[in-house]
């Protein structure tokens, strides 16, 4: 079905049926751009893969040549622990960023079965009306309709551009652009991988190299030191060894206790509880850690640069005491601040306001009044005027 087709057969005062969503959800798929995740199998794999397992699964290996099959047993479950004991550390904190992902979900104001709704923005589906107003991340690709006059919109990690752009009726939203001002209604066009922030995602997924972090390079710099250390020394033994004549047999068994000496075993257990442990009080915190090496690089910051609203706060308004002038009553400020505001858009500015009316009984008084216009409040105009 195409998308524009699908605009122009959306009524913009009704939106699409339940019906006709969950259609169209089921032919196009859930508004959501798939991540690649690693297997529980490849990712136990890689704990045995690096220059410590190495060292570990060199000296089972020797003991193993030399029938020590005690040494054997007691090595390769130091191997096993320390594997396990880093995935199942790993899993727990992937799952703790699994619940965050859900609870920090991005919804959407839809016009369903003509009515206004709060719905995830997973569920959108192209021909959806919706509503974009300041401080929304749009959240599919979609063209304006209509509803207001402008949206100044930033959408610069999308397309680079260093300022807010200026879209009116009939030009396009791009996914993930945030509104700086305005308020207008749109229909959805895209959703998914399908829209423009889908398919940058897909570029940068082919050519994305993960960067190992600080930590990472510290512990591989400490495991090829060892290493280094540990073959140079064994070399020496067995040239030493092998001019005076001594048994192959005690020589590698001199080569295994060395190894074993030379082996952090306990090292990469250590610091992946360490940093597992950290993980889990940030998620107690509501703080995603998708990369349990990026605590390390976390703690090494020297400054840390934070927008505070609904980050280091409670990201809920409040209203304080009122100021009004002679012959108004607080209830009056209120009542006039509902007039100038809209409900459906649950604005957190204006939701006290609401919840103000609702707990003094003056929702009564906004029945009798009807809305010929409105104009969305911008930050800019009435901070100038303010001026």
């Amino acid at each position: 079905m195409d998308r524009q087709h699908d605009m122009e057969m959306t009524d913009l005062s009704k939106g699409l049926s339940s019906e006709e969503a969950a259609r169209r959800l089921k032919e196009f798929g859930p508004n959501t751009i798939e991540e690649r995740e690693e297997g529980w199998f490849i990712r136990l794999l890689k704990r045995f893969w690096g220059p410590i397992p190495w060292m570990i699964e060199a000296a089972a290996l020797l003991s193993a040549l030399v029938g020590r099959w005690e040494d054997f047993t007691i090595i390769t479950v130091l191997l096993l622990v320390n594997a396990l004991v880093d995935f199942y550390q790993e899993s727990k904190a992937l799952s703790a960023i699994s619940v965050l992902k859900r609870k920090l979900a991005n919804r959407a104001l839809v016009l369903r079965d003509g009515e206004w709704r709060q719905l995830p923005a997973a569920q959108l589906v192209p021909g959806d009306v919706i509503k974009v107003k300041i401080g929304d991340i749009v959240p599919a690709d979609a063209k304006l309709a209509g509803g207001g006059e402008f949206l100044l919109v930033d959408q610069s990690a999308l397309t680079g551009e260093s300022l807010p752009v200026t879209k009116k009726e009939g030009e396009e939203l791009y996914s993930n652009a945030v509104v700086k001002q305005g308020e207008m209604v749109a229909v959805v066009l895209r959703t998914g991988k399908n829209t423009y922030f889908g398919k940058t995602v897909g570029l940068v997924a082919k050519a994305e190299q993960e960067e190992r972090s600080h930590f990472q390079k510290m512990v591989i710099s400490v495991g090829n030191f060892l290493i280094a250390v540990t073959v140079v020394m064994i070399a020496i033994i067995l040239y030493t060894g092998f001019s005076r004549h001594e048994p192959a047999v005690e020589l590698i068994v001199f080569s295994l206790v060395l190894t074993i000496s030379a082996i952090p075993v306990a090292m990469p257990a250590v610091l992946t509880v360490t940093m597992a442990a950290g993980a889990r009080t940030l998620a107690a915190k509501d703080a995603i850690v998708s990369r349990l090496a990026a605590i390390e690089e976390l703690a090494g910051m020297d400054i840390l640069c934070s927008d505070k609203t609904g980050t280091l706060t409670q990201n809920r308004m409040t209203l304080a005491e009122p100021f009004v002038v002679e012959g108004f009553g607080a209830d009056d400020l209120f009542f006039y601040a509902a007039l100038a505001s809209r409900e459906e858009n649950a604005d957190p500015i204006e939701v006290p306001i609401f919840e103000h009316l609702d707990h003094h009984g003056l929702r009564r008084r906004l029945s009798g009044c009807r809305q010929k216009r409105f104009i969305p409040f911008d930050p800019v105009k009435n901070g100038q005027r303010l001026l």
